[in-house]
């Protein structure tokens, strides 16, 4: 065989092989939509195990399989916290890095990504190394002033809030709250902490985020006697705070200082021994709580979870219904529509899902890349 038939049929050869086999695009991004579907839900993996590599997890809960649920993910380093806009595409995750990994020099940050692409579009650097390093918790990082305003939680274990300007992309100001913790918006431009001797901690702040009055609230509990969850619902401005044996004191926080209403409970006669608990408990659609309920509680039960959610009114204070779960709960989440999904992170540190308003239970997500899902959010 001489040599150019041998280059035509290596021509010919090269040409089948092409047409039949189109090279694949390399390095394509997927865009996710820049507002997300009611039914999505925000996974906060804290990587229990290895902090270093925490993460928020986008899930679509109404998907049949681990492909379909999967929307993708971002980085929240050393158990970060994490707030999210409802008017602009924008997740915020504030999170610490370290200049050698696990080592070196501390550098905290306030990550901004964008909600369609997820990717990092800028940062905000925190002075002093102080944000709270805690397990993941929703008060540790609020919006307030028409979302103008974020607020980041300080714990060293003085406390204090460092208040950022989301949209210049500019620390405002830090703000001590001695013996007070966490963070929760109230009024146009302030924020309440909760003391351990039962009052509030309240800051209004000016355009600038300086302090413009500070008060302290008249005690409402003793966290001696029945202490207080600091995971409150809040409602159309109303926070419901609920103690470790069930009492329920609703606080309105829309004006300038918090307001206590009347207590009522969670706990009839009949229901004795039945306490809530868990690590996000609670979670709220419209006016309906939803609680984790766990019997024969203790002094130290409050963070055990339950086999059961009970769904209160809000407005009536009764009980609606009680859901029992597949597997024990530790914390709970309700998407915000008309037909809304309950998300439930089990004991095994899977994502149950369940409906909301009938009990019913659905699907199991994943399996995804999260390990200890302790806190999922609406997915505004």
């Amino acid at each position: 065989m001489n040599t150019g038939r041998i280059l035509v049929m290596a021509c010919l050869f090269w040409t089948t092989v092409t047409a039949a086999f189109t090279a694949e695009t390399l390095g394509r991004v997927e865009q996710l939509p820049s507002s997300y579907p009611d039914h999505w839900v925000i996974a906060h993996d804290a990587a229990f195990f290895h902090m270093l590599e925490g993460r928020m997890v986008v899930l679509d809960a109404d998907a049949e399989t681990a492909a379909q649920q999967f929307k993708g993910m971002v980085n929240s380093s050393f158990i970060g916290q994490f707030a999210q806009s409802v008017s602009r595409s924008e997740m915020y995750v504030a999170e610490t890095f370290y200049s050698r990994g696990v080592r070196g020099e501390r550098t905290d940050v306030v990550t901004i990504y964008d909600k369609a692409t997820l990717a990092p579009v800028a940062e905000v650097i925190l002075p002093g190394g102080k944000r709270s390093s805690s397990m993941p918790e929703k008060y540790a990082l609020q919006l307030i002033d028409n979302e103008r305003m974020l607020l980041v939680f300080n714990l060293t274990p003085a406390t204090s809030v460092t208040v950022v300007d989301v949209a210049a992309r500019k620390v405002l100001n830090e703000i001590p709250t001695p013996g007070c913790v966490l963070i929760y918006p109230t009024g146009k431009r302030g924020f309440s902490s909760l003391c351990s001797n039962g009052r509030f901690f309240g800051v209004v702040l000016d355009e600038d985020g300086e302090v413009v009055e500070k008060y302290r609230s008249e005690p409402f509990f003793d966290s001696n006697v029945d202490p207080l969850f600091e995971k409150p619902v809040i409602v159309d401005g109303v926070g419901y705070f609920q103690t470790f044996t069930g009492v329920v004191y609703p606080v309105d926080l829309s004006s300038t200082r918090p307001v206590v209403g009347d207590a009522w409970s969670l706990v009839g006669e009949a229901d004795e021994g039945w306490r809530p608990g868990g690590w996000q408990l609670n979670a709220v659609n419209g006016s309906n709580l939803y609680i984790l309920m766990h019997p024969e509680g203790y002094n130290g039960s409050h963070k055990d979870g339950g086999p059961e959610v009970w769904v209160f009114d809000l407005h009536s204070r009764q009980r609606r219904a009680r859901i029992k779960l597949k597997t024990w709960g530790v914390s709970v989440m309700v998407t915000p529509d008309q037909k809304p999904l309950m998300v439930v992170t089990n004991a095994e540190m899977a994502l149950d899902v369940y409906s909301a308003t009938t009990g019913e239970y659905l699907r199991t997500l994943g399996p995804h890349a999260q390990e200890t899902p302790f806190v999922v959010y609406q997915a505004n």
